[in-house]
């Protein structure tokens, strides 16, 4: 009885969200996106980016209001009830008309590098945790194990068998495999800190800059074996594309559903440096691009950043090869940025949360800001699009996102320099 309730449940919630993914508006915003991430002038895209890692949206669909009673159900139902909430919004984001159910990946025993990670929970909900990192002497780079791709087949094959049984006759359920090495977990940055600290790592860079360089071929040896591995196998398809916004341009085939094997040269690819904010562009480069270049050069087109400042690093990122978009964040600077870019990447601007809709909700003040944004990048001759990202609270208002967009299409109608 609980599967047949469970089952009425996502069945009403996928008929719910077809109807969006099936409007021609849907068909507008990829031809929008294509041009967009082709460095066409459109209008400036507009995105919004949710996930339940913001505390807000946990309160606004909180466990308790999910209906199905199976955990590997409740996922879905919390996922389509997001995207129906997000559908509202109007903002450019694509409602693809198929849910994806990701394979089993095997990691070794302790996660990526077969070494145990632990943090100290914070003490609120929300709260920033403290990570205790592993390598606490030169010596333990020895505990390292290399990357390998292993995926529990019967453990996908089950999976995807309870979701088409649920809802497979309704909507297409796209199997997904890639890697575990990819994005956050392929970028370098983010493991080497959870690996050595963050303060260690800083001072590494001057006291034991030959150790840490030999952490760092060993990771990106690791993570090119593993991605080398999980290509030969067929494991990457048009689900994998990754670009941190719509993975949509006239260069790359579309994102589509069960599409059979692609080499990454077919896809976009990711790469970040969040935790290396704060360091040189000189160090920066010697101590991490370097080994991210030959990752990401693998792919077709690619994006860098993610909520790293990189103002004074534009230079440096020209290294990469298939480079395409590059991150312009709220520590960063937008006028100085889309100086030094100019037509030569899309910039991805993503205008600080506090500013849109976290604090006070003051529309002058938005407009005012996104105002001077695109105007910096029309003097020039940047092609932009606007992402509002890590919401941490809307201050029990969710309508604030809507009317943000509403304001922010009004003010990037008016910067546009062709129809789309």
């Amino acid at each position: 009885m609980e599967t047949k309730h469970d089952f009425e449940i996502l069945r009403y919630l996928v008929k719910q969200y077809l109807e969006t993914a099936r409007q021609p508006e849907q068909d507008q915003r990829r031809n929008l996106w294509r041009r967009h991430n082709s460095l066409k002038m459109t209008r400036p895209p507009v995105l919004v980016m949710l996930g339940f890692w913001n505390a807000w949206l946990r309160d606004y669909i909180p466990e308790s209001s999910l209906r199905c009673s199976d955990p590997f159900f409740r996922g879905y139902e919390r996922m389509l009830r997001l995207k129906l909430f997000h559908a509202t919004l109007g903002d450019d984001t694509i409602f693809e008309p198929w849910i994806s159910q990701g394979a089993s990946h095997v990691l070794p025993s302790g996660g990526r590098w077969g070494i145990e990670l632990s943090r100290t929970s914070p003490d609120v909900d929300g709260g920033a945790f403290a990570i205790n990192p592993p390598l606490k002497e030169l010596d333990d780079i020895h505990k390292l194990l290399k990357p390998r791709r292993q995926i529990d087949e019967a453990q996908t094959a089950a999976n995807l068998a309870r979701l088409r049984d649920a809802v497979g006759d309704l909507i297409e359920i796209d199997a997904v495999r890639g890697t575990a090495y990819a994005h956050f977990g392929g970028d370098i940055s983010t493991d080497l800190i959870q690996l050595r600290g963050m303060e260690q790592v800083m001072i590494d860079m001057y006291e034991n800059p030959q150790w840490l360089h030999g952490l760092l071929a060993f990771m990106r040896d690791g993570i090119l074996a593993a991605q080398d591995k999980a290509e030969a196998l067929g494991d990457f398809s048009l689900s994998c594309h990754d670009n941190q916004s719509m993975a949509y341009s006239e260069e790359l085939e579309d994102p589509h559903p069960n599409s059979g094997p692609r080499r990454r040269k077919q896809l976009w690819g990711f790469m970040a440096a969040q935790e290396f904010t704060l360091v040189s562009p000189q160090f920066h480069e010697e101590f991490l691009l370097r080994y991210q270049l030959p990752i990401i050069a693998k792919y077709g087109l690619s994006t860098y950043g993610c909520c790293e400042d990189l103002t004074n690093k534009i230079d440096m990122l020209r290294q990469i090869p298939n480079l395409r978009r590059i991150a312009v964040t709220p520590t960063a600077d937008i006028g100085r940025c889309a100086e030094q870019i100019g037509g030569s990447y899309v910039i991805s601007w993503r205008p600080n949360p506090t500013d849109m809709v976290s604090a006070a909700f003051d529309e002058g003040r938005i407009r005012r800001i996104i105002r001077e944004g695109l105007s910096a990048c029309r003097d020039n001759g940047c092609v932009v699009d606007i992402t509002l990202k890590d919401i941490e609270t809307v201050q029990g208002e969710p309508d604030r996102l809507s009317r943000w967009v509403r304001i922010v299409r009004e003010e990037t109608d008016g910067a546009s320099q062709m129809p789309a």
